[in-house]
């Protein structure tokens, strides 16, 4: 028989738990299950993490993983807008598909506690409206900005994998309602007032199946350029 190098035996553990959480995505999950399911005993999983929170952080590391795979595999817009709904999508469509994953990595809280994997898609986000904020679409700072969008999207996510079924109506409207929010759009909304070279940056950004992400593109440029020659529109 063929001895495991101690590195497959990890990551047998790993899936092996990744598995037991995926099965009952929110509930508890045993140890001795894991162990069984690969056949080693309890010390093996002990000498690899230390603890059951351990594994937790290392599935949820996997996780993320996962996640960022595929985020990363996606092509960007060129605007942030754009890339923030893209993100949002993507993000959604990561939750239902594994709802095991997503509810250790944003559904389980403990006071105090934020696993350290959680930083990375967020400095993503961050990113995108901080380019936001340079462009001068946003009516809040770059990083309230990003709270309001993350805390939102994982508050849908969460929901559609309670009720088991998706709700893409549901995430289209808190989407473009946080986006709204963020960029002075909504009618009524507090802040700067949006002149119409904006209304219009926005509304191409929203649809650019319309024109085509090329065109889309250079529409945005030019409507930007335009806006940076001209005062507002009346």
């Amino acid at each position: 028989m063929t001895e495991r190098a101690p590195g497959d035996t990890r990551e047998r553990l790993l899936a092996a738990a990744a598995d037991l959480i995926a099965a009952a995505p929110g509930e508890d999950f045993s140890l001795r299950a894991v162990c069984d399911a690969v056949g080693v005993k309890m010390p093996t999983l002990y000498h690899f993490f230390g603890s059951k929170q351990g594994l937790v952080d290392a599935v949820v590391e996997r996780g993320f993983d996962l996640y960022l795979g595929q985020k990363e595999a996606m092509e960007t817009s060129g605007d942030p807008i754009q890339d923030i709904r893209a993100g949002w999508d993507a993000h959604v469509a990561f939750g239902i598909a594994n709802p095991g994953f997503y509810t250790l990595m944003y559904g389980t809280v403990s006071p105090g506690h934020s696993p350290a994997a959680q930083a990375r898609p967020s400095e993503i986000l961050r990113g995108l409206t901080a380019r936001a904020e340079e462009q001068g679409r946003l009516v809040v700072p770059s990083a309230q900005a990003a709270a309001h969008v993350l805390v939102t999207n994982i508050g849908v996510t969460l929901r559609q994998i309670v009720l088991a079924r998706p709700d893409p109506e549901l995430s289209r409207a808190v989407r473009e309602g946080t986006i709204a929010a963020i960029t002075g759009t909504s009618p009524g909304a507090d802040g700067p007032r949006r002149d119409a070279l904006t209304e219009v940056t926005e509304l191409a950004a929203a649809h650019p199946s319309v024109l085509g992400a090329a065109e889309t593109r250079l529409l945005v440029e030019w409507l930007r350029r335009l806006g940076g020659a001209a005062p507002a529109i009346p």
